[in-house]
């Protein structure tokens, strides 16, 4: 592939709903572009982008996928992004080296949830919007209902530039609003308007020449003087109504039948901007612009683990250009970078090239230490370039090897796939000894754990966590314990006596000594220290580990030649847990904030849904036509909170959530906590 200036360089993310037709709408346009010789099927795995076992699997995109091709002189990088909301961070990280987005919306199903969550992207972004109304040929497609209810949802600057001609079965081309001509079948052959076109075509036409006015002040002195606006102006002001976001043109597409899809090509060409027209964003805050000529800034967007070439790094180079056989400085890590072999992703298909400059995509394999995020750059001109952040995990389960041999490779596979997905979080819960995998959703986690077994061979099976309850008293106590064995020779001694009391929730564990007199050598009260860090890990009431208490050990006794450490370790362990016993001991468990956002017509089913979980609703506010709806809820009653709140609100609504503090368990939910617990160990 040719090397390209800035100005003749696009770079796009393909965004949509999961099933509007993304992946189908790129497989056109590689074959439009002579890339591929044949229409692949998104349904048999053969299309180019979805070419991960998991992808063809289920039928839906999980990795976002590099499609360059070149038209009318231009290089265009495409970007097939997922349009599951569990992969949201490959959605993210295509958009961030984009200069625009192409909204694909099923003329069928209209504007659904995913569409409305891309769309909020790209205006969080503020990147120019192109939509396409794809699947014209699908029965029920309706053109203007999908029209008016892009209007009604994202603004009336939303304007078709494009009609269809027909719809369904009949869909048989479009006319162009610009051109004022026909372009029928596959080939775009040129035509006349439809005659049962006319009105409909003359309406939205006026519509667009009154958008493309309103963007320049000539052009509305004209227009306004009732004067007709030349193509050459209606182009130009388009293309820059389209960069400035002040216009986003509607076009139409079948992308199976590939009708269509060369004009939208065009207006990719003609419309969007260049990586030239839109400055670097540095992770300080401040802007540069680009140039081929500056010192080197190339952004890393996505890291690969192939089980083939090792550590595949994606990069997008903002500023100079970046060789083949080279070294690179890491801005971020601060360290030297060698890089090897350059290539261009097309797919999984990888084409080696020498040398990649400004405005454009490549990517590098068995880079050390660069990960997603980092910038790479020149030791004596480093920058960082800004990155994205990624939502919190909000699903989490628990990771159990299948084998031995499994468990001892658990750790590197674990931290390979967080290279991968930064979306994936790992950490080791010490109170319920599990693994606890992290991300954005269910489907998530299983694709995570089914690319272990692929990728690692690591076989796992994932769990609902457990929750991590305490123990603690409720009522101060004194306990006294005595060790003592003799069987001739040496024997065991250590006696103490200690003084237990609950301390307000929150405050951890003290522990203290007034021993007075000598009664207990200074020597043995950390012994007796170690038995009571060992006995308060294990609780009386369920073998929870023991929060918010003070023990001081106050007095006992020792024998001077058969007392030791070991004896008063014993001896604190032992009165720790009489102590524990006479306290009134009770169960504890955290208790999360959690803040869900939704449509105003779901509050009543979210807060009496949240009412059946033992919440208490704390608050309500209206935040950008969404209702915020804050809480504190048992952690135990939302594990699997996300998965309730998708089926509640139609995936519209989304939450947040991080412990607030431990609280008492009610007696009837402590029995069943204990009795499960008491079950589990005696299986054990």
């Amino acid at each position: 592939m040719a090397e390209y200036k800035m100005e003749n360089i696009r770079n796009l993310a393909l965004l949509s709903h999961n099933g509007a037709g993304k992946t189908s709408l790129a497989e056109a346009i590689l074959f439009n572009a002579k890339i591929i010789n044949r229409l692949g099927k998104v349904d048999d795995g053969s299309s180019t982008s979805d070419y991960d076992p998991a992808e063809q699997k289920r039928n839906i995109s999980i990795n976002l996928s590099m499609l360059p091709y070149e038209w009318q002189g231009n290089k265009i990088n495409l970007i097939d992004t997922p349009g599951y909301p569990d992969f949201v961070g490959e959605v993210k990280s295509g958009m961030r080296v984009s200069e625009g987005v192409v909204i694909v919306v099923c003329a069928a199903s209209g504007v659904e949830v995913g569409t409305e969550q891309v769309w909020g992207y790209a205006e969080e972004a503020s990147l120019p919007r192109m939509i396409v109304i794809n699947k014209m040929d699908r029965e029920n497609a309706n053109f203007s209902r999908t029209v008016a209810e892009i209007q009604s949802k994202f603004g009336r600057h939303c304007v078709p530039i494009q009609l269809p001609v027909g719809a369904a079965s009949n869909f048989e081309g479009v006319v162009d609003l610009l051109t004022m001509k026909g372009y029928t079948g596959t080939a775009a052959t040129e035509g006349e308007i439809p005659e049962s076109l006319q009105s409909e075509v003359e309406s939205y036409r006026e519509k667009l020449v009154e958008g493309i006015a309103e963007v320049d002040d000539a052009l509305i002195e004209k227009y306004l003087g009732g004067e007709e606006l030349s193509r050459e102006e209606m182009v130009a002001g388009l293309r820059q109504g389209v960069v400035s976001g002040k216009i986003i043109p509607i076009l139409v597409t079948s992308a199976t039948k590939n009708i269509g899809t060369g004009l939208l090509m065009d207006a990719i060409s003609n419309y969007m901007p260049s990586p030239a027209e839109r400055e670097i964003t540095l992770a300080d805050g401040d802007t540069l612009k680009p140039s081929q000529e500056g010192p080197l800034a190339a952004l890393v967007f996505k890291t690969s683990a192939d089980p083939y070439v090792g550590k595949l790094t994606y990069f997008r180079v903002y500023n100079g250009a970046l060789s083949s056989n080279s070294q690179a400085w890491n801005s971020t890590q601060s360290e030297n970078e060698r890089i090897g072999q350059l290539f261009v992703l097309r797919g999984k298909n990888q084409e080696p090239v020498t040398q990649i400059t400004a405005g454009d995509i490549s990517a590098v394999a068995k880079l050390n230490v660069t990960a997603t995020g980092d910038t790479l750059g020149t030791r004596d001109k480093p920058l960082k370039i800004a990155f994205v952040p990624f939502p919190a995990p909000v699903f989490s389960e628990a990771v159990y090897p299948k084998t031995k041999a499994d468990l001892d490779k658990l750790g590197a596979s674990l931290a390979k796939l967080v290279e991968e997905d930064p979306t994936l979080q790992v950490h080791r819960d010490t109170t319920t000894n599990e693994t606890i995998m992290s991300g954005l959703g269910d489907t998530q986690l299983e694709v995570a754990a089914e690319k272990m077994e692929r990728k690692f061979g690591v076989n796992v099976n994932l769990e609902t966590p457990k929750v991590p309850y305490k123990e603690t008293i409720t009522v101060p106590t004194n306990a006294e314990y005595k060790h003592k064995k003799q069987t001739g020779g040496h024997g065991q001694y250590g006696h103490v006596l200690l003084e237990l009391e609950p301390l307000p929730r929150g405050s951890g564990r003290e522990f203290g000594s007034r021993v007075v007199g000598g009664t207990i050598p200074k020597n043995y009260i950390p012994a007796v220290e170690k038995g009571f860090n060992e006995a308060v890990e294990d609780g009386v009431l369920a073998h929870y580990p023991v929060d918010d208490i003070k023990v001081t050990v106050y007095d006992g006794s020792y024998h001077p030649v058969d007392s030791s450490e070991i004896c008063f370790k014993i001896a604190g362990a032992g009165a720790v847990k009489k102590g524990l016993t006479d306290g009134q001991p009770v169960l504890l468990e955290p208790i999360m904030d959690i803040q869900v956002r939704a449509p105003e017509e779901y509050t009543g089913d979210i807060i009496g849904d949240l009412n059946t979980k033992r919440a208490q609703v704390q608050g309500m506010n209206p935040e950008n036509g969404m209702n915020v709806i804050d809480a504190q809820v048992p952690l135990a009653e939302v594990l699997r909170y996300s998965i309730a709140l998708k089926s509640i609100t139609q995936g519209k609504g989304t939450f947040t959530m991080q412990l607030s503090h431990y609280q008492e368990v009610p007696p009837a939910a402590a029995q069943k906590v204990i009795a499960a617990r008491q079950a589990e160990k005696e299986k054990v």
